[in-house]
C-alpha cells in the first residue's frame, strides 16, 4: 500500500537491479548527494499514499459486503433440494416487486443471465443447467444489482406491497373502461382520427408544457423565467388571447405561457439543435424509454394554429419575449414539442422523475433542479387541467397536467408518477376516463395532499405502509399506553377508532397489561369507556383477573370481579330477552299457519279467525 512513495520505490529498484562494478573515477564522479525532499512535497506524497490506502480499504470492505449480501440473497432464494437458485424464481421475485426487467438497475444482471444461456444452447445438459445458478454463478450474475435485490427481498420500497396496489389499480382501470362519455378533440385534424375506445397507451402532446417549464427553470433560473411569464391561475380559456395586469401570460400551463417558455429554452442555438436538446432531456427523464416525434401531428397542428400565431403576435406587441426572438421559429419549436410521442411506460417514468424531485428514479440522473420541480408541481396543482383545475385540486389534491390528446400526467410527490390516456374529452378538455381514474384512486387510497390532516378512515388504504406494520404499531402503542397507565394515549387510540381488544402474538391485550401492572385508572377506562371484554385469555390461558391476583393487585382485581359480575348479569338479561323474542316468533309462526289454513276469499270468514284483541299470552319462565 505504500509503494507509491518515491523512497520506497528507490529501495525496491536498488534491490532488484544487478550489481555493477565501476571505475573509482567514474564512481567518484557519479556519487553526487541528492537534495533532500522538501517538506511540502513529502506531505503531498504521504497524503496521496493515505488516499490510495483508504480507497483500497473501501473497495475491500465493499467487496466483502457485496459477497456477504450475495450469499444472503442466495440462501433465501435457493432451492433446498438442489442448492441452486432457479432463474425463474429470481426474475419472478423482482417482477412481483414492480421492477421491470428492462430497468437500468437490472440491465447488467439480466444481460449476464442471457449471456450464460446463450453460451449453453449448444449442449442439452448445459442448456438445462443455465436455468439454475449455483452460489458462484449467482454471485457473478447478481453482484452488480445486489443492492436492488436486497431492497426487493426486504420490501424496502415506498410501495411495500406492489401487487396489492396494482390489483386495486387494475380494478379501477376496468371500471373506467366502461365510461363512454365525452368526445374526441377535433381542434387538430390528426387527433380527430383517434379511436375513442383506446384506453391505456399514451401520446403526450400539451402535457409537455410542465416539462418545458421545468427545463427552462433549471436552465435559466426562476427570476429570468418569471420575467416573461406569471405563475397564477388565469380563470380564462387555455388558448385565450389575454395577458395579466403586468402584460405577461398568466402561467406556463396555458398556450401563451408555454410559447413564452419555449422562447427561453436553449437560446442562441439553431432550431434543430434546440429540439435535440429538449428531446435529450426528455430521454434522461424517461430513463431512455421510448419517445418519438409525430411529423404528421406537427404538420396538422401547424396548419390549424391560427389561434397560436395570433397569440404570438399579440405577445410580441406587448413585449412578452426576450430581445431578438424569432417569433415564427419559436412557434414552430413550440408545436414540435407538442408533437412528441410517448407510451404510458415512458410518460409514467417522466412523471415519477417529477415525483422524485427531478432525479430519474431508474437511473439516479439529476435532470431537473429541486427548486424547478417544486415550482412546476405547484403550477400543475393549481393550473394543470384547464378550467377543471380548481375542482381537481379540491377533489383530488394532486399535481397533474392534461392535454387535448387525452393524456394526463399525474404526480404523487415522493411516491409515484402515473400516465393515463384516453381520447374522449369532457367539456373542459380533459380525458373522461382519466379524470374518473384519478378520482377513484384518491377515494380508495390516502393520496390527497391533505389526507394527513384527516382521521384515518377504514375504507381508505395507506399504500405507503404495510398492513402488518400498521397493526403492529397499533398493538405496541396500546400495550405501552396500558403499561404506563397513559389514559390520554388510550383515549386518543379509542377516538381514532382502533380496536381496543387487539392482542399481541401471545394473546395479551391492553387489559392484561394494565391489570398485571395494577393500573386501576387504565383498567376502568378500558372496561367502562371502551367496553372491552373482561375475560380474554392469553396463550397460557390467563385472564386479566388471573394476572391481577397473581401479582397482588387487589384494587384492580376488585374492579375486574365487579365487571365480570356485571357482564354475567347482562348476558343473562340478554338471554331472557332473547328467549321471549324467540317465543314470540314461534307464536307468530303458529298464528300465520292457522291463518293460512283457515283463509278464504270471504272477508267475513277471515275476520272470524283472527285472534281477538283481548287474547292474552303467557310467557314461559324458562326456555
Amino acid at each position: 500500500l505504500f509503494l507509491s512513495s518515491p523512497a520506497s520505490m528507490l529501495v525496491t529498484e536498488a534491490r532488484t537491479e544487478p550489481l555493477q562494478l565501476l571505475p573509482a573515477s567514474s564512481l567518484a564522479g557519479s556519487m553526487k548527494p541528492e537534495p533532500p525532499q522538501s517538506p511540502p512535497r513529502l506531505l503531498e506524497t504521504l497524503s496521496e499514499a493515505r488516499r490510495v490506502r483508504n480507497e483500497a480499504e473501501r473497495q475491500y470492505r465493499a467487496a466483502q459486503a457485496s459477497r456477504g449480501s450475495c450469499d444472503a440473497v442466495f440462501d433465501i432464494l435457493k432451492d433446498r433440494a438442489t442448492d441452486r437458485v432457479p432463474v425463474s424464481r429470481l426474475l419472478g421475485v423482482v417482477e412481483a416487486a414492480g421492477i421491470q426487467l428492462s430497468d437500468p438497475r437490472l440491465r447488467q444482471c439480466v444481460a449476464s443471465i442471457r449471456e450464460r444461456q446463450k453460451r449453453a444452447v449448444m449442449c442439452d445438459e448445459e442448456a438445462r443447467n443455465s436455468f439454475f445458478l449455483d452460489r458462484a454463478a449467482f454471485a457473478e450474475v447478481a453482484r452488480a444489482s445486489i443492492a436492488l435485490l436486497l431492497q426487493v427481498l426486504r420490501k424496502d420500497f415506498v410501495l411495500p406491497d406492489f401487487q396489492e396496489f396494482t390489483g386495486e389499480l387494475a380494478a379501477i382501470f376496468e371500471r373506467c373502461r366502461a365510461n363512454t362519455e365525452g368526445r374526441v378533440a377535433n381542434c387538430i385534424p390528426q387527433l380527430a382520427r383517434a379511436d375513442p375506445a383506446r384506453w391505456g397507451a399514451a401520446v403526450c402532446t400539451s402535457v409537455s408544457k410542465p416539462l418545458n417549464y421545468a427545463l427552462a427553470m433549471t436552465e435559466a433560473g426562476s427570476d429570468r423565467v418569471h420575467q416573461f411569464v406569471g405563475y397564477e391561475p388565469s380563470g380564462i380559456s387555455f388558448n385565450s388571447i389575454a395577458l395579466n395586469s403586468e402584460n405577461k401570460p398568466h402561467n406556463p400551463m396555458i398556450n401563451s405561457g408555454a410559447i413564452a417558455v419555449c422562447s427561453l429554452l436553449a437560446r442562441g442555438q439553431r432550431l434543430a439543435d434546440r429540439f435535440d436538446y429538449v428531446l435529450r432531456q426528455y430521454l434522461r427523464m424517461s430513463a431512455g424509454e421510448r419517445l418519438g416525434f409525430s411529423n404528421s401531428t406537427f404538420l396538422s397542428e401547424r396548419e390549424s394554429s391560427d389561434r397560436n400565431y395570433a397569440i404570438g403576435y399579440y405577445m410580441r406587441e406587448n413585449g412578452c419575449f426576450p430581445p431578438d426572438t424569432d417569433l415564427r421559429e419559436t412557434l414552430d419549436f413550440y408545436l414540435q414539442l407538442c408533437a412528441l410521442e410517448a407510451t404510458c411506460d415512458s410518460a409514467a417514468v417522466i412523471a415519477a422523475t417529477l415525483a422524485n424531485g427531478g432525479v430519474c428514479p431508474l437511473t439516479g440522473d439529476p435532470v431537473l433542479s429541486a427548486e424547478a420541480v417544486r415550482d412546476t408541481l405547484s403550477l400543475m396543482h393549481s393550473c394543470g387541467l384547464y378550467d377543471y383545475s380548481g375542482q381537481f385540486a379540491f377533489k383530488c389534491g394532486l399535481p397533474a397536467k392534461s392535454g387535448v390528446s387525452g393524456a394526463i400526467l399525474l404526480v404523487i410527490p415522493g411516491l409515484m408518477g402515473i400516465a393515463l390516456w384516453s381520447p374522449p374529452l369532457d367539456r373542459q378538455g380533459n380525458s373522461c376516463r382519466g379524470i374518473q381514474f384519478c378520482r377513484e384512486l384518491v377515494a380508495r387510497f390516502s393520496l390527497h395532499n391533505f389526507d394527513s390532516t384527516v382521521r384515518r378512515r377504514p375504507d381508505r388504504a395507506d399504500s405507503r405502509r404495510r398492513l402488518t406494520e400498521t397493526q403492529s404499531a397499533e398493538i405496541v402503542g396500546l400495550l405501552f399506553a396500558a403499561s404506563n397507565n397513559d389514559v390520554t394515549a388510550l383515549r386518543g387510540a379509542f377516538l381514532k377508532g382502533l380496536c381496543m381488544d387487539q392482542a399481541d402474538y401471545d394473546g395479551r391485550t391492553a387489559l392484561h397489561v394494565a391489570a398485571a401492572e395494577g393500573h386501576a385508572e387504565a383498567v376502568q377506562f378500558l372496561l367502562v369507556t371502551c367496553g372491552v371484554a373482561v375475560g380474554p385469555r392469553d396463550r397460557w390461558g390467563f385472564t386479566p383477573l388471573n394476572d391481577a391476583e397473581r401479582f397482588g393487585r387487589t384494587e384492580v382485581a376488585e374492579l375486574l370481579r365487579a365487571a365480570a359480575v356485571a357482564a354475567a348479569v347482562e348476558e343473562s338479561d340478554e338471554a331472557e330477552v332473547g328467549g321471549k323474542e324467540e317465543a314470540a316468533a314461534e307464536l307468530s309462526d303458529t298464528t300465520a299457519e292457522v291463518e293460512s289454513e283457515t283463509a278464504t276469499p270471504s272477508a267475513a270468514v277471515e275476520a272470524e279467525v283472527l285472534m281477538p284483541s283481548t287474547a292474552s299470552i303467557d310467557w314461559p319462565d324458562k326456555l
